[in-house]
């Protein structure tokens, strides 16, 4: 997954102390069969919606937008603000450290075949709720979990993780 530049010229001043960072969820959805975009992340291995780092001054909903074209090659329409979570810290190979509020978006699928768009995925595929539960860890789940029930308003974690 490359760094973006912003977080590369904070590295170089802090090195690895932990930095708090926005990231964005994009939960997107085909009608046709209500089947869910997952990419196969090229850092870990994992299935995961399309997800990326909200750039300095950007609104997360476009956050999805951009990423869903970069990743995956499709166009999307945000249709809902689904989830506000904080994502437990991590420590990336490297010794960098940093922990997420994320943003979950429930998204439709407008167009475009799905495909390995860029260097940070090694798949990606259309996957079943029953799919889903196979291939996701628990975190992503719950990011879908909300998406899906968007119409239930969006969901806060009010719980502390540090």
């Amino acid at each position: 997954m490359p760094t973006p530049e912003f977080i590369t010229n904070l590295r170089e001043k802090i090195g690895h102390d932990m930095l708090w960072l926005s990231g964005a969820t994009a939960v997107i959805q085909r009608e046709s069969d209500r089947k869910i975009l997952l990419v196969r992340r090229s850092d870990n291995g994992r299935w995961t919606p399309v997800t990326g780092i909200v750039d300095p001054g950007e609104n997360p909903a476009l956050t999805v937008l951009r990423e869903a074209e970069e990743e995956a090659g499709v166009k999307i329409e945000v249709v809902a603000f689904a989830q506000l979570k904080v994502d437990p810290p991590q420590t990336f190979a490297n010794g960098d450290r940093c922990q997420f509020l994320d943003h979950t978006f429930y998204c439709r699928w407008v167009s475009g075949e799905a495909r390995v768009n860029d260097e940070e995925s090694t798949e990606v595929c259309w996957a079943s709720r029953a799919e889903i539960e196979e291939l996701c860890i628990d975190r992503m789940k719950d990011r879908i979990d909300a998406a899906l029930d968007y119409r239930s308003g969006p969901r806060f974690g009010f719980e502390e993780v540090r």
